[in-house]
């Protein structure tokens, strides 16, 4: 059942509100001033609250100011009377979701009290989401070098600085690149990532900053690039060392100028995005082979993240089975399976060059092919690694 606060100093306005209210099946709680109305609102949650505008004590203007302090996800409803509407107006401003004049339309009411609820939920269920997918990419591991890693994505995140993120194939580069997201101030925008290894030369200029309509043959139509797309938040691209030398001098001007063209026009387009990307290969090799732009290189570098390998962390090997155990049977539907001591030291063995994701593929595997228990003989039996 949801739940309604009212606050308003009109004894017979908050006793209409709650009839109406109640009889359409909400829990209501009434509060005849700023004071009460706030103490009721700390101590219990609310899916919407309304809230008059002129009141003794505290104004409805302080109390929406108060109640957005608490960050709670609510919706605030302004009640004004007829010479208040200015000061409804600047409620919306400082995020209120709607107001309503007196005297009150029953109608008005229930339709904008119904839409503040779906809106209200609408907000719970995104922030669930982004817990799943913030445990979709949790960095594991307790080692010093991934603690290193750790402690420079707190530092870094909150900055918009450019980080160029190294590292083998399968290190997690791209976790370190979405959690510099999620921490930074630009978490609510988007993150878009780009496989600069994935796109044809001839296509990657298209893909990053788009084309206009008949840029080329199969430009039937203008499409807006990754850049445009990241407007706001991160643009992330992997794989950077795999990019053409003309897509690079782009970039670099994009770095610069934060301005762009689409394939096929002059015009400039104004772009606010911090750029993060990430590389398995040594640039600096790759500017003396003048495969990659040195001065890119000096632009996308300002801070450097180093991602170990797994060879490098191998204390890591319980705490990342026992958290790929609890994932992978989690989406089988299946109980987790008891890893032994002697499985974990087998582990441990191992050299793995495909890193974190190729540990991940031979525990699903170790999963599926189990039964209760994986044992030291089963990851001898399944593991089976590349022999170098």
């Amino acid at each position: 059942m949801s739940k309604i606060l009212v606050i308003d100093d009109e004894k017979s306005i908050r006793n209409a509100l709650l009839e109406i209210l109640e009889y359409e099946k909400f829990e209501v709680e009434l509060a005849e001033n700023g004071p009460e109305g706030l103490e009721k609102f700390s101590a219990n949650n609310f899916d919407v609250v309304l809230c008059d505008i002129k009141m003794p004590e505290m104004d409805g203007i302080e109390v929406l100011d108060k109640i957005f302090e608490t960050g709670k996800d609510v919706q605030v409803i302004m009640i004004s009377g007829h010479g208040n509407v200015e000061n409804a107006v600047e409620a919306i401003k400082k995020g209120a979701y709607d107001f309503i004049e007196k005297p009150l339309d029953l109608n008005r009411l229930l339709i904008t009290v119904r839409n503040a609820l779906d809106k209200t939920s609408l907000a719970s269920e995104n922030k669930v989401l982004k817990k799943k997918v913030s445990k979709a990419y949790e960095m594991v591991g307790e080692s010093e070098p991934i603690q290193q890693v750790k402690d420079m994505i707190e530092r870094v995140a909150p900055t918009d600085a450019r980080v160029l993120i190294t590292g083998p194939n399968g290190t997690g580069k791209e976790l370190v690149a979405r959690w510099l997201h999620e921490k930074s101030g630009r978490a609510g925008g988007p993150f878009i990532e780009v496989n600069c290894a994935a796109i044809p030369s001839e296509l990657i200029e298209s893909e990053l900053f788009g084309h206009e309509k008949g840029a080329f043959t199969s430009a039937i139509k203008q499409r807006k690039g990754k850049f445009e797309q990241a407007d706001g938040g991160t643009i992330f691209l992997d794989e950077i060392g795999d990019m053409s030398l003309s897509a690079q001098a782009k970039v670099l001007r994009a770095l610069q100028e934060n301005k762009i063209n689409r394939v096929g026009s002059d015009k400039d387009i104004n772009v606010n995005v911090r750029v993060l990307a990430a590389t398995n290969k040594n640039l600096k090799e790759e500017i003396d082979e003048n495969h990659f732009r040195e001065d890119l290189y000096h632009r996308l570098s300002v801070i450097l993240i180093h991602v170990p390998a797994l060879n490098e962390r191998l204390e890591d090997i319980p705490v990342l089975a026992d958290h790929f155990n609890n994932q992978i049977c989690g989406e089988y539907g299946i109980p987790p399976k008891e890893i032994t001591k002697d499985a974990i030291a087998e582990f441990k063995k191992i050299n793995w060059t495909g890193n974190i994701r190729e540990f991940r593929n031979v525990l699903e595997r170790l999963v599926i092919l189990c039964d209760k228990k994986i044992e030291g003989k089963d990851v001898k039996a399944f593991a089976m690694p590349i022999s170098k």
